[in-house]
C-alpha cells in the first residue's frame, strides 16, 4: 500500500505557520507532493526529521512557484529530476519528479493564466511543450514496467463536475475550451484521472476555493489538484479524498490536499 497526497500550499512558510505542520504530523501519506511553496531552500521552514524534502525553486522570479516532492525517510529514492527537457520552463520551480521503486512521481505546478495577458500565453506554451513529454514518460516507464502518476496543481477544470460555477467561467482561464481540450486528450491518451474515476458523475470534490465571500463555507469551488495515473497504477487505486478544513479559520493553504491510497503489485511501500 502506498498513500500519496498533493497539496498547493500557497507560500510554504505561511503554510507552516497556520497549521501544516499538524497536518503532516497526522497524515497517512508516504509521499507528500508540494506546489507554490515560494522560497529558496534555505528559506524552507524547518520540517519533522521523518520526512525527505527534494525541491526545486524558481531561478528566475524569487518568491514565485517552487515545487517538491516529501517522501518518508525509509522509502528509497533513486532518481531525482527538475523539469522536463524545457529551455523556458525548466527552472521556473514548476516539474520535479523522483523515481521510487516501481514507480516515478511528479510535482507539477502548471501556471495559472489569465484571458488576454501574456500569462495565457505562457500557459499555453506549457502545455504545448508538457503534453509530449507526458506521452514519452510513460511510454519510457512502461518499456521500464515502471508507473507515472503526475501529482499537482493542474490549473484547470475538465468539466463541469469539476467547478460549482462553471457557467460564470466559460470565458475565463482554467475552464477555457482549448485548455479542457488539452488535459481530456491527456486523459483519453493513456493517462488515468484518478480521483474522478473513483468519485464518478458527482460535482466534485473540490480542491480549490478562493478567499474571497464565502466560496470555503459554501462549497463554492474548483477541482484542479489532480493524481495523474498510468493504467497500471491507476487500476490498483483503492480510495481518495480531500482533506478539506473543518472551517474556514482552519485553513492553512486555499487548497485542500488530494490524498489517494494505491495497492497491488508494483505499488511501493
Amino acid at each position: 500500500m502506498l498513500t500519496v497526497s498533493t497539496v498547493n500550499v500557497n507560500g510554504i512558510r505561511a503554510a507552516v505557520r497556520k497549521g501544516l505542520l499538524g497536518w503532516l504530523a497526522t497524515t497517512d501519506a508516504d509521499v507528500v507532493c508540494l506546489q507554490e511553496c515560494r522560497a529558496l531552500p534555505e528559506e524552507f521552514p524547518e520540517l519533522p526529521d521523518s520526512w525527505r524534502l527534494d525541491y526545486t525553486p524558481s531561478a528566475s522570479a524569487r518568491g514565485r512557484n517552487g515545487v517538491g516532492v516529501l517522501t518518508r525517510v525509509g522509502l528509497e529514492v533513486e532518481a531525482v529530476r527538475v523539469g522536463y527537457g524545457s529551455a523556458e520552463f525548466d527552472d521556473s520551480g514548476r516539474y520535479l519528479e523522483v523515481d521510487l521503486p516501481g514507480l516515478t512521481v511528479g510535482s507539477l505546478y502548471l501556471p495559472n493564466g489569465t484571458v488576454g495577458t501574456p500569462k495565457q500565453d505562457e500557459k499555453d506554451r506549457f502545455l504545448a511543450e508538457f503534453a509530449p513529454y507526458l506521452a514519452e514518460r510513460a511510454e519510457k516507464a512502461a518499456a521500464e514496467d515502471r508507473d507515472v502518476l503526475v501529482c499537482g496543481d493542474w490549473n484547470i477544470a475538465h468539466t463541469q463536475f469539476d467547478i460549482r460555477n462553471w457557467r460564470g467561467n466559460v470565458r475565463n482561464s482554467g475552464f477555457l475550451p482549448h485548455e479542457r481540450e488539452w488535459i481530456g486528450t491527456l486523459f483519453d491518451g493513456g493517462y488515468h484521472d484518478v480521483v474522478r474515476a473513483l468519485h464518478p458523475d458527482v460535482q466534485g470534490p473540490y480542491s480549490w476555493w478562493s478567499y474571497r465571500g464565502r466560496a470555503f463555507d459554501n462549497d463554492t469551488g474548483w477541482r484542479i489538484d489532480y493524481h495523474v495515473a498510468t493504467p497500471g497504477l491507476a487500476a490498483r487505486a483503492v480510495g481518495a479524498r480531500v482533506d478539506r478544513a473543518a472551517e474556514h479559520a482552519l485553513r492553512w493553504s486555499d487548497h485542500a490536499p488530494v490524498t489517494v491510497a494505491y495497492d497491488g503489485p508494483g505499488v511501493v511501500g
